[in-house]
């Protein structure tokens, strides 16, 4: 009886849907972009996805390698196939690559690191030549001896932790473990404490054999296995270092790289648990805390004592060509109006997951669009598919093509959809609030190839799955929708949202198929066919739900923005930092007592006494009355705009073009504090996160810095970008008014 119910539910629900039309679109638009959408997903092919992989992923192609631009040459030659207007755009932007890499432990013993992979019969490509070898680029140059210290994940709390201790990192070299922030956090942290070179490796409590049995034999990292990657200090500004904000063109005016205020200033080396357990081991000093203990059979200890390590690094410091794709499709009826879909195609090695899962379903969805296009079907907005160059260095290749063409970006573009590795499991999506409703109504649609219910009811079983608590989980639940997540860093939509202001997203799948092979010589094609999405249906889903987005877009008569989702979003937003500053007072009060009452204990080891820590000032009550003010607007604003917005419209261009460049009204004219090329007041990476976002980002990094007077100037500005986006709602909602054909 309750499985009869419940089906005759799910029928009804879906005929109910079907029959409402889709947002943006008339009934009969409705109708007929359906009707398109199906006839998309009976293009697509698993079988292609999983040539392009194994193809893209055949050999070693890094930014500036030959196979690089050969696939860049491959891919153009399929867009056009498929009837795109495809070419390479060649930028000139620095990269260094490794001339010497020299790790060896002087004392109290002698050891010297292997710094290599090993080749595995298991896995066809990992012995290829023209491999990358394991370095983090954009280290300095260096050569330094100096006693060791390990610094738990290596951000600033964890310094705080050392204070405690007594642990002092100037004039040592430090060893981080991967994870907690981006990796280039590490060393940034580490040079402003006073350390003169870096270490990171993976402990095998994150990333190898704690979470599951070793390649080839498991998906997890093994012994020697190493994750390359930038340090480049992206969260100041991504892309060309020596180029901000101009675009690298090979004649562009360049700084000297001395005066490229990104570039880390300490030598900085990955290195494997295999390579790391020896030095650890020889750590001395106070006992590592609890939760800074990982998995190897040794005692943490912090240090310094006699553990005593030489590192020495030089690298290439050249000028690199570097060749994005871009592919345009003219639309049929608005095709001064943009929709951009992009996945970079360089790896750190062969890059099976990453990145070229997801750049096989952007080809394969691009294949898709362009039979359609060839039957009749030809999109009313233009598409633009990109294969970036440089994302793995630091964004290169997107970030110099929208520096370059930033004008006509901003004043064409009605939204970036991005996608970068992908693999078997849950939706994830993030982006601007203002598409979170057209991402749930795309997902409701779409169904999981692994559990045949919608992506969506998938997603939210995951979520309800991981809530903290059984309220939280009735609330997922109940609810119809959900929630994407803000954006940060770490893909190619950061120039497009967080520098030109376009609304953006950023899509994939996964969540079930951990695995160790990140940015090492096993991102294969046999690693990822056996473990991340064997017979490869994820990537025909992606393929599905990034279609329907960028063809929704694409097609709609009025763009489906949805102001709602973001009023709520920021309204969220101001509240938490509201709380975030009332919640550091009171543990200020309680934490000061504490010290003034000499009840403030250090429990890592008992047998150790530490100084206590100096009490903190008190936090002020900071007035927020401005910004409080900007958000009524905006929700007055809003309101205003939904009851008038409709699809009737005598002139949908102009209706239009107001949507899309709303976004722009939320830029900072003069950026970020400390990091001018950032200037989206709502969204940013965060300066000690790298990756991981910061919402209000100029507000919330101000109270968490203790800077009162910054973060007194933060709100204001912050309430001045979201009134001016409120009054250009309401200047958006008077179109549809005054418009004859407006209801």
């Amino acid at each position: 009886m309750y499985k009869s119910l419940l089906l005759f539910c799910l029928i009804s629900f879906g005929a109910a849907a079907q029959d409402k039309p889709l947002t943006g679109f008339t009934a009969e638009g409705s109708q007929q972009q359906q009707q398109l959408e199906q006839a998309f997903d009976e293009q697509l092919k698993a079988e292609n996805i999983g040539q392009y992989i194994k193809k893209l992923s055949d050999k070693p192609h890094h930014l500036g390698s030959a196979a690089g631009k050969e696939y860049a040459d491959y891919m153009v030659a399929q867009f056009k196939s498929w009837g795109y207007d495809a070419k390479i755009e060649t930028f000139h932007v620095l990269f260094p690559t490794p001339k010497e890499r020299l790790l060896e432990m002087v004392a109290p013993t002698k050891f010297k690191a292997k710094l290599k992979e090993p080749v595995l019969k298991e896995d066809a490509t990992s012995g290829q030549q023209g491999q990358l070898p394991t370095y983090n680029s954009f280290s300095a140059d260096g050569d330094v001896t100096a006693e060791l210290v390990f610094v738990n994940y290596g951000i600033p709390d964890d310094y705080k932790e050392l204070e405690k201790m007594g642990v002092d990192v100037k004039g040592k070299i430090v060893i981080a473990k991967y994870g907690g922030s981006w990796r280039g956090i590490k060393p940034k942290v580490a040079q402003e404490h006073g350390a003169i070179g870096c270490l990171i490796y993976s402990d095998p409590e994150d990333d190898g054999f704690y979470q599951g049995d070793v390649y080839p034999e498991g998906a997890f990292k093994p012994e020697d296995g190493v994750q390359r990657g930038s340090v480049l200090d992206m969260p100041l500004y991504p892309g060309d270092p020596l180029t901000p904000g101009t675009g690298a063109t090979k004649d562009a005016k360049r700084l000297d790289r001395s005066e490229a205020k990104n570039l880390v200033k300490i030598p900085v080396l990955p290195i494997s648990y295999g390579d790391a357990q020896p030095l650890l081991e020889a750590l001395g000093g106070p006992m590592a805390p609890p939760n800074w203990r990982g998995a190897l059979p040794i005692t943490y200890h912090v240090g310094p004592g006699e553990a005593k390590v030489h590192l020495k690094l030089s690298f290439n410091w050249e000028l690199t060509p570097l060749h994005n794709v871009i592919a345009r499709m003219e639309g049929s009826t608005y095709p001064d109006e943009w929709v951009i879909r992009g996945n970079h195609h360089d790896a750190w090695v062969n890059g099976a997951n990453d990145p070229v899962s997801g750049m096989a379903a952007l080809m394969e969805e691009a294949r898709a669009v362009g039979e359609l296009a060839k039957q009749g079907m030809r999109p009313k907005r233009t598409l633009i598919y990109c294969g970036w160059d440089g994302e793995e260095p630091g964004l290169l290749g997107s970030t110099e093509w929208a520096e370059l063409h930033a004008d006509e970006l901003q004043q064409k573009t009605v939204a970036y959809v991005n996608t970068d590795s992908n693999s078997r499991g849950f939706l994830y999506a993030s982006g601007s609030h203002t598409l979170e409703a057209l991402v749930n109504a795309v997902a409701k649609d779409v169904t999981d190839p692994q559990t045949k219910i919608s992506v969506l009811e998938r997603r939210k079983a995951a979520e309800a799955v991981n809530a903290p608590s059984v309220e939280k989980r009735k609330k997922i639940l109940s609810e119809n929708d959900i929630k994407i997540s803000a954006l940060g860093s770490g893909s190619d939509y950061t120039p497009f949202i967080q520098h030109l202001g376009i609304p953006s997203l950023n899509l994939g799948f996964g969540g079930e198929s951990s695995g160790g092979e990140y940015h090492s010589i096993y991102d294969s094609y046999d690693h990822y066919s056996r473990f991340k999405d064997p017979g490869f249906p994820y990537g025909v889903v992606l393929a599905k739900v990034a279609g329907h987005t960028v063809l929704r877009l694409a097609n709609a008569t009025v763009l489906p923005f949805d102001f709602d989702g973001f009023y709520t979003t920021v309204k969220g937003y101001m509240e938490e930092v509201m709380e975030m500053t009332d919640k550091m007072r009171e543990a200020t009060q309680i934490e000061n007592q504490m010290i003034e009452q000499k009840q403030f204990t250090y429990a890592a080891d008992p047998k150790e006494s530490y100084e206590a820590p100096k009490p903190e000032k008190p936090v002020p009550f900071l007035s927020f009355a401005d910004l409080q003010n900007a958000v009524a607007s905006l929700e007055q604003a809003v309101s205003h705009y939904d009851s008038v917005k409709t699809v009737k419209t005598d002139d949908p261009e102009q209706v239009n073009e107001a949507l899309y460049q709303a976004e722009q009204s939320l830029l900072l004219s003069k950026g970020l504090p400390r990091r001018p090329w950032f200037r989206h007041s709502i969204y940013a990476p965060g300066f000690y996160t790298g990756y991981g976002v910061k919402t209000l980002p100029g507000i919330r990094e101000a109270i968490e810095q203790r800077d009162w007077e910054e973060a007194r100037q933060q709100i204001g500005l912050a309430a001045q970008a979201i009134q001016q986006y409120a009054d250009h709602i309401t200047e958006t909602g008077g179109l549809f008014e005054t418009q004859a054909g407006g209801e």
